[in-house]
C-alpha cells in the first residue's frame, strides 16, 4: 500500500481522494452560508453548532485543514512533474492541440484559490478562533453580546467593494478549477466510460452552480448591508 500511494497512479489517486473530500465540504459550506440569505437565526444556529461541536472542532477540522494542505501540496508536486514530462513531449508534437486551456493551467487557478483561502482564514476563522479559544468569549457567537457574532461578521465583510471583487474572482477561479477537477478526480478514480459522462455532467453542473451560489451570498449582502 505504501508503494502504492509512492507511485505516480497512486498519487493521482490519492489527490483525487482529497478533491472529493473538498468538494463534499465545499457543498456543506454552501448549504450553511446560503442560510445567511433566508434567516440570519438559522444561518447562526447552524454555523454556532460547527463552530462548537467538538466532533466538528477536533476531528474533523484538522482533518480538512490537512486535506486543504495536502491537495494543494501534492498539486503542486504532480504539476511540476507533468510539466517537466510535458518539455519532452512538446518537442515531438503540439501537446496543447490534445488539452484544454484550463488543464494545463490547473496550477494558476490553484494559487489564486489558494489566496482566496489566505483571505478567507484571516475574514473568518482566526477571528473565530481568538474569540472562541484565546480570549474565551462566546457571548457573542448567536448575535448577542460583544464577541465574535456569525452573521454580522459575514455581512460586515461584504460591504468592502474590493473584497467582494476579490471573493467573486475567487469563485470564478474555483469554477474553472473544479471544472477540469471534476473530470481529471473521476478518471483518477477509475470511473468507466459509461459512468464517467454521467459523472461528468454532474461534475459540470457543480462546477458552475456552487461557485455562482456563493457568488449570489456576496453579492446579496453587498446590496443589502
Amino acid at each position: 500500500m505504501g508503494r502504492f500511494f509512492k507511485s505516480s497512479i497512486g498519487r493521482k489517486y490519492a489527490m483525487a481522494l482529497s478533491a472529493f473530500f473538498l468538494m463534499f465540504f465545499l457543498l456543506q459550506h454552501f448549504a450553511i452560508n446560503i442560510l445567511s440569505v433566508f434567516s440570519p437565526d438559522a444561518f447562526n444556529e447552524a454555523s454556532h453548532f460547527m463552530g462548537t461541536f467538538w466532533a466538528v472542532q477536533y476531528v474533523l477540522q484538522p482533518i480538512l485543514i490537512f486535506g486543504v494542505v495536502y491537495h494543494f501540496v501534492m498539486g503542486f508536486i504532480l504539476e511540476a512533474k507533468n510539466r517537466g514530462a510535458r518539455v519532452k513531449k512538446y518537442a515531438k508534437n503540439n501537446g496543447a492541440a490534445n488539452s484544454s486551456w484550463m488543464s494545463r493551467n490547473m496550477i494558476y487557478s490553484g494559487l489564486a484559490i489558494l489566496a482566496f483561502l489566505v483571505l478567507h482564514f484571516i475574514d473568518f476563522w482566526i477571528p473565530e478562533i481568538n474569540t472562541k479559544y484565546i480570549q474565551g468569549d462566546m457571548s457573542g457567537l448567536l448575535g448577542d453580546g460583544d464577541g465574535f457574532r456569525y452573521y454580522e461578521e459575514l455581512v460586515h465583510k461584504f460591504v468592502n467593494p474590493l473584497r467582494v471583487g476579490a471573493y467573486v474572482a475567487a469563485f470564478i477561479f474555483l469554477s474553472l478549477h473544479l471544472m477540469h477537477g471534476f473530470s481529471s478526480a473521476f478518471q483518477s478514480a477509475g470511473a468507466t466510460s459509461m459512468r464517467k459522462e454521467k459523472l461528468q455532467l454532474f461534475g459540470k453542473a457543480y462546477a458552475i452552480l456552487i461557485p455562482l451560489g456563493f457568488i449570489f451570498i456576496a453579492l446579496f449582502h453587498h446590496f443589502n448591508h
